[in-house]
């Protein structure tokens, strides 16, 4: 044997070491780079479409995030104290959508009823208001047009109508439903003597507008509650004889009222 077949033979093997290719993950954290910045521009766009209270209540919680997370109040510019959390954006979020859709219904029933020859001149008797509750509907009495019998609970023929018209626009909406019965301050003739007032009065009216709502569609489910407010909530309280205090208001209650 040779000399060379006594030696090992030694073989030195390099391995190049690259990226890895596709199988990085440099992509993934460009990636959450890019969802957390779309999450920012959606946080700023909404915050910027609230009103002030939650424009304070959010500038509050990044000037002092412990004070806001021990529920301290938090002082904003205007030093007006607001607590706001998410739950309560949240919250805030959803109002604003239900408020859109109350108002596009409120906009839908004005319309129909502007089409409809028998019930157009009565538009300026139905007036529609976001209220804390709900979207309320309330149909005002004046001079021209009255939709009760005098001192009794019984529609007359454009007030059942016009109850139509609108029962059939609300029974598709999910939300539950509050009628309420209101009198002006007049006495209730013979109440006295009879115990039949303008509570008893007011409630019955509200029943009225109940049931002839029920005839249009509306489901008993959806009936929330009945109230009789007499005259202890007038609509113009420089003229507690006004007939615009006699009405009757449907409320389509926001959804964290009927929890």
């Amino acid at each position: 044997m040779s000399e060379m077949d006594d030696k090992s033979i030694i073989i030195i093997k390099k391995v190049k070491k690259g990226h890895g290719g596709h199988h990085g993950g440099a992509w993934k954290v460009a990636f959450a780079d890019f969802v957390t910045a779309m999450m920012a521009l959606f946080i700023v766009l909404w915050v910027l479409g609230q009103d002030e209270e939650i424009k304070q209540g959010v500038a509050g919680y990044f000037k002092d995030p412990v004070g806001f997370a021990n529920k301290q109040s938090i002082i904003g510019a205007s030093q007006t104290p607001a607590i706001v959390d998410m739950g309560i954006m949240n919250e805030a979020a959803q109002r604003e959508a239900e408020k859109d859709i109350l108002n596009k219904l409120a906009e839908k029933l004005t319309s129909e009823l502007a089409e409809d020859e028998a019930l157009k001149n009565f538009i300026d008797k139905i007036k529609f208001e976001i209220a804390d509750e709900g979207l309320r509907i309330e149909m005002l009495e004046s001079s021209d047009n009255v939709f009760f019998e005098v001192g009794t609970s019984t529609l007359n023929n454009t007030a059942k109508n016009l109850l139509k018209k609108i029962g059939e626009s609300i029974s598709h909406m999910p939300n539950k439903i509050i009628i309420e019965g209101h009198t002006d301050s007049r006495p209730f003739a013979h109440g006295r003597v009879s115990g039949f007032t303008n509570f008893e009065l007011s409630t019955d009216r509200a029943n009225s507008a109940r049931r002839a709502l029920v005839v249009s569609g509306v489901s008993d489910e959806q009936i929330d509650q009945i109230r009789g407010y007499a005259d202890k909530r007038l609509r113009d309280k420089t003229d507690p004889y006004s007939l615009v205090n006699r009405r009757i208001s449907i409320i389509l209650k926001f959804s964290e009222f009927e929890k």
